[in-house]
């Protein structure tokens, strides 16, 4: 198989880490993960991933409003941070060489965010994890993924999710809803789709930044994706 991409962001949410519970850790799925980012960096693909932290506290919830919406992104930032360090271990396990690039400064246990190191790492065949998302409160990991994509030119950010690609409502409580294969940016926009929030749909637009959505638990899902095959929903 060969690659049409050279350097891909894959975009995890973070109650994929926790498997069906979508809470906690599963580390059979996230090894199955960890699997499918191996199969595609033994191509030579470049691959930079940002996962979120749902699995463990999501801000934009807040504890129900207990917590403000700051402090609560906040905590959203660090649970990604915790997210990544769990990715790096069992990527490295794999024999993976991998960094943990963070949007705020922890310097035990992540190095600083910085565009140009980031590139270093990607040179040196490294995959690159991006915590913390942008640093900043009330931007989801969504808009933090598709600007570290753009950032360090990646040519697609690929969302790997619990669904096969993008529908027209939520496939899990309607029977009857349509899965799209290919679609515009103006259309997610229009039709509201759950797909990433607006803001990261967007930026996508404006950039010309393809997005691919696909079902994690499919064999070979990311790499499939990587090298041209029909998978889940294009959007571009």
């Amino acid at each position: 198989m060969s690659p049409k991409f050279k350097r891909i962001l894959l975009k995890l949410s973070g109650e994929t880490l926790g498997g069906e519970k979508g809470s906690g850790f599963d580390y059979n799925t996230i090894k199955s993960i960890t699997e499918n980012v191996v199969s595609v960096h033994k191509l030579g693909v470049e691959i930079g991933i940002v996962v979120g932290g749902g699995n463990i506290f999501r801000g934009s919830r807040s504890a129900e409003g207990i917590i403000g919406r700051v402090a609560g992104d906040h905590m959203g930032m660090l649970a990604t941070v915790i997210n990544s360090i769990c990715l790096q271990e069992i990527l490295e396990q794999s024999g993976i060489l991998t960094r943990v690039l963070s949007a705020i400064e922890l310097n035990a246990i992540a190095e600083p965010y910085i565009k140009r190191r980031a590139d270093r790492h990607f040179e040196k065949k490294r995959v690159v994890i991006f915590a913390a998302g942008t640093g900043n409160p009330f931007f989801t990991t969504d808009t933090a993924a598709v600007l570290r994509a753009s950032e360090v030119g990646a040519e697609i950010v690929i969302k790997a999710t619990k669904t096969n690609g993008v529908y027209d409502k939520d496939p899990l409580i309607h029977k009857d809803a349509i899965l799209f294969e290919k679609l515009k940016y103006d259309e997610v926009l229009n039709k509201n789709l759950q797909v990433m929030d607006a803001t990261a749909i967007a930026f996508c637009r404006d950039n010309k930044l393809p997005i691919m959505v696909l079902d994690y638990r499919e064999p070979d899902c990311i790499l499939n994706a990587v090298c041209g095959k029909k998978t889940g929903t294009l959007i571009d």
